[in-house]
């Protein structure tokens, strides 16, 4: 590019202001690439019938609910396992002294 060739020759104050001039022409070109961005966003939505909130939003909007316990320890209450993932070693130190899955069941 011919202006690089040029930077050694530029002074100090020269160099200094040459950056503020590129600074505010990437935030103007960038405003402007946004804003043909948004402009080719909308006129896709358009295109198959829907709006922006409907595009912008997060597939499966619904949060999920946390998965109520099924196991608990039977001496210790607050000890409980929903059944899913490894097995908390609580469970494991009681099946290994001959309870089961079933035995730690919570019963509603």
């Amino acid at each position: 590019m011919e202006l690089a060739k040029q930077l050694p020759g530029l002074e100090y104050a020269e160099l200094l202001s040459l950056r503020n001039e590129i600074d505010g022409e990437i935030k103007r070109r960038e405003s402007e690439e946004k804003a043909k961005a948004r402009k080719q966003i909308q006129e896709i939505a358009k295109t198959y019938g829907l709006n922006l909130e409907e595009v912008l939003s997060k597939v499966g909007g619904a949060v999920r609910k946390p998965v109520e316990a099924k196991y608990a320890h039977p001496q210790d209450v607050s000890l409980t396992w929903t059944g899913r993932g490894r097995k908390p070693s609580w469970v494991l130190g009681q099946l290994d002294q001959g309870r089961t899955l079933e035995d730690l069941l919570i019963r509603h």
